[in-house]
């Protein structure tokens, strides 16, 4: 079998392409994230690609690159990747879900505190030459009211860190959630508003989540509440946020995404809040900890190492799950087909006509594509292979081992 060539994008930790090279692949780690245009030159070559935030696979991308096996996203989002279309052209899409939790986490309760201190403002101050020694406006955050807008992974992280430092919780959640600790979940965004000293967000880019805070519910705030955004830049309404904080009903922000971001170090970025009192600026940092980076590296390439050696396609965000342990004495053949009536009975006829042995078999379904593993003796896969692949439904098979 051929050397798999995978293509990591954007500084991906080299973790990632150490960990791949040493299952046997011919990994190549560039620095930047690929424009659709160079995707599209480039992607070819490859048999997979790892990505994070910055890299576009659009439908364009992905219709054109349907060679792929698999897209890793060395990051939690998955946005950045049509979904949809990877799914038909039988591409599964891994991502890391909790590997950089804990950075997020931390990065909020520490611009909890620096805002209540003015801790950017000052050092600023001090930066110019300027001693501002007053208590005035400055506070602890202990006792103080923490509403978390979002209660996953990451928003149930900052509950129990905030309440380790002494400050009340209460959350809001679309579904109902178990709490952590003492804290409360609330019915309504506008209670959350209406009784925090903090509000940090921590929901999806959704059509729901799009200019979720304007105008109307900044001015449900506490007079002096500060908010925080470290989830996605299409949330906040920035224009409307820095009017809340100038009128003076906002004590402060802390913004670490942006409905626009530059694509790369090189580029220089903008926004309406630069220059605005008590506001702390952050390029996209959230994860971006020693610790986030290798724990994503691992576990990405991780996934995107058993997909492509085993077929595993667990925890995939587009694809049924599949995890059937590898037989050694065996070979293993995927097959990814349309889910339509027929599609399975045509590939049994197949392997049965064949009086092929079968020595383990999974399938698994969603409303659109059937992902089928068989484990076969050698001699008699890559027979079956060519069978298969003539198949009017099926949309991709291959040999795995």
């Amino acid at each position: 079998m051929k050397k798999l060539k995978v293509l990591l994008c954007e500084n991906i930790h080299p973790m990632a392409k150490e960990n791949l090279e040493s299952n046997g692949f011919d990994v190549e780690l560039i620095t930047y994230a690929p424009d659709e245009k160079e995707l599209l030159e480039i992607l070819p070559k490859y048999d997979a690609i790892g990505i994070r935030s910055k890299t576009k696979m659009t439908e364009k991308v992905v219709q054109n690159n349907k060679h792929l096996l698999t897209i890793g996203c060395f990051c939690i989002g998955t946005n950045q990747v049509n979904l949809e279309a990877a799914k038909k052209c039988g591409i599964p899409v891994f991502n890391a879900p909790h590997s950089n939790t804990r950075s997020v986490a931390e990065l909020v309760i520490a611009e909890a505190i620096s805002l209540a201190r003015q801790i950017a403002q000052r050092s600023m101050y001090a930066h110019q030459g300027r001693w501002d020694k007053s208590a005035l406006g400055s506070f602890e955050v202990r006792t103080k009211t923490i509403g978390i807008v979002g209660y996953g992974h990451i928003g149930s992280q900052v509950s129990v860190l905030a309440e380790a430092m002494g400050m009340k919780v209460i959350y809001f959640d679309v579904l109902k959630k178990l709490p952590l600790g003492n804290a409360t979940q609330v019915g309504e965004m506008e209670e959350l508003f209406r009784n925090s000293d903090f509000v940090t967000l921590h929901v999806p880019e959704l059509p729901e989540t799009k200019n979720m805070i304007t105008k109307k519910e900044l001015s449900q705030m506490k007079k002096g509440a500060y908010l925080i955004n470290a989830s996605r830049g299409s949330v906040v309404v920035i224009e409307d946020l820095k009017d809340s904080l100038e009128s003076g009903h906002l004590g402060g922000c802390a913004i670490d995404v942006f409905p626009s971001e530059p694509a790369s170090n090189k580029e220089e970025f903008s926004s309406p809040l630069q220059g605005v009192s008590n506001v702390i600026l952050t390029p996209h940092i959230g994860g971006s900890t020693e610790e986030a980076q290798v724990n994503i590296g691992g576990e990405v390439s991780e996934s995107v190492k058993r997909f492509l050696k085993a077929g595993s396609s667990s925890g995939s965000v587009n694809f049924p799950q599949v995890d059937l342990p590898v037989k050694g004495d065996s070979s293993r053949l995927l097959n990814i087909h349309r889910n339509e009536p027929g599609a399975l009975s045509a590939i049994n006829t197949i392997i049965a006509d064949s009086g092929a042995n079968i020595d383990g078999q999974y399938l698994s379904t969603d409303n659109e594509i059937g992902y089928l593993v068989v484990d076969v003796h050698a001699s008699e896969a890559q027979k079956l292979e060519s069978e298969i692949k003539k198949l009017e439904k099926s949309i991709r098979t291959r040999i795995v081992s």
